[in-house]
């Protein structure tokens, strides 16, 4: 298929038209022999998850032994430097059988012909997993090109002693979240509810999921963008005021000035993921027990919808020769209980199968919400309400356009450079769009 056809047909035909190109380059295994039927299926796994290798070797005893399937997982690095890395391999036909791929790289991965359709390998997983979550993995079609393997479903961090000290409540909506931080200003000036933080693109993107935001569509046979749209300028509008007014913070997360704020009690509060324990414990150890999780913040009163930051799938590439093999395992891996209980124990992951989202491995709450002990029983039910998101095939050229115009505009604390920034998202998303030879709906 032409690079050209491609680029017009991933916006609303993936399905077909890759599926087909698929189908007939490669025919897929049935029985887990190889393509001689002398011997066992060796498939190669790339992955950065930690402890992968250890989930593998129980397929590899288990039912991967049964069916003749064997998986060896080849350890690499996440984002952007894989996406780059399978991409390339790829195009020169040495992709491996299977890929760990963030949800916001799958439109990039599909259009590079990187990933297969896996729609009929993979019937009866749809339903192991929230309908916000599937819709990640088929792009809005009705094909699948991968299997949601953890999520990270957004939630509220506060700190329980000092929201009491201060008799603070809290919110249940953006609007009270704003009233909380000035409030707590007002009580001690010294302190903030949190900090807006412009060097991860994620939770931008998650917030303005939550309001009802989808970055990219399909028109036709072209992409239309909207990261500009009513929803997120609602979002960026209302961090830029709360910065302008000083009600919050403007400095970046993950900085040593970040964990001390956190530790010490100058930021009381965080919108983060249900992976934050795990940051908590390293960024703030003194304030172990001290925290609670609450569901996020809505726009409207009485709504229950989340956003997401985060997570990953496991997908099958047009390169191997074993898709049907491959799918099995990738089937396993991400709605087996013993393999999912493994993955949470040696990888830290939060499965995104909801039968997997409680007990087992996640009966206990994290050590550091020991005063919480029913934080994965909400963190399940905050999980079902994740919106659905809308990811396109040059998410870091926004995610990077994200960092540098957001970051000039929480330094300089000007709410109307936050609107300035989104428009440069918009724009340089777009033309890049646009330069690599995507159609674009004006």
């Amino acid at each position: 298929m032409q690079f050209t056809m491609r680029r017009r047909l991933v916006a609303t035909s993936i399905a077909v038209a890759l599926g087909a190109t698929t189908l007939a380059a490669c025919s897929s295994d049935s029985d887990g022999k190889d393509a001689a039927g002398s011997g066992p299926v060796s498939l190669t796994y790339w992955a950065w998850a930690p402890g992968m290798d250890k989930v593998a070797a129980l397929w590899n005893k288990g039912p991967g032994k049964e069916a003749g399937i064997q998986v060896t997982v080849k350890k690499q690095a996440s984002g952007d430097e894989l996406v780059t890395k399978i991409i390339t391999a790829a195009k020169a036909k040495k992709a491996p059988d299977l890929v760990q791929a963030e949800y916001q790289a799958i439109p990039t991965l599909v259009s590079n012909d990187v990933l297969a359709d896996i729609t009929d390998d993979t019937k009866g997983a749809k339903d192991k997993f929230a309908p916000g979550i599937w819709q990640q993995v088929t792009l809005g079609t009705d094909s699948a090109y991968a299997i949601p393997q953890d999520s990270g479903p957004l939630m509220f961090y506060y700190r329980e002693d000092l929201f009491k000290k201060y008799k603070l409540s809290v919110p249940t909506t953006w609007d009270e979240f704003a009233e909380t931080a000035r409030k707590l200003k007002k009580a001690d000036s010294s302190k903030a509810l949190t900090t807006f933080s412009a060097n991860d693109s994620g939770l931008f993107a998650g917030l303005a999921q939550q309001a009802g935001a989808k970055w990219w569509t399909a028109e036709g046979q072209k992409w239309k963008v909207a990261i500009d749209d009513a929803a997120t300028k609602k979002v960026a509008d209302f961090w830029g005021g709360l910065v302008e007014e000083g009600a919050v913070d403007n400095q970046p997360m993950y900085t040593p000035a970040w964990n001390k704020a956190l530790n010490t009690g100058k930021q009381i509060a965080w919108v983060s993921a249900v992976w934050a324990p795990g940051v908590l414990t390293t960024a703030a150890p003194d304030t172990a027990g001290k925290w609670a999780m609450a569901p996020l913040p809505q726009w409207t009163k009485g709504e229950n919808t989340t956003g997401s930051w985060g997570g990953s799938s496991t997908g099958i590439t047009n390169d191997s020769q074993h898709k049907e093999a491959a799918a099995k395992f990738a089937t396993w891996l991400n709605t087996d209980e013993e393999a999912l209980a493994a993955m949470v124990k040696d990888g830290g992951i939060y499965p995104a199968a909801t039968a997997a989202q409680t007990g087992g491995a996640l009966s206990k709450a994290p050590g550091f919400f020991s005063d919480q002990p029913d934080f994965y029983t909400k963190a399940a039910e905050i999980a079902k309400t994740t919106a659905p998101s809308a990811w396109g095939p040059n998410v870091n050229v926004a995610y990077t356009t994200f960092k540098d115009s957001f970051g000039k505009a929480a330094k300089a604390k000007k709410q109307s450079q936050f609107g300035s920034a989104l428009a440069s998202m918009q724009d340089d998303t777009v033309a890049d769009l646009k330069k690599q030879g995507f159609e674009v709906a004006e």
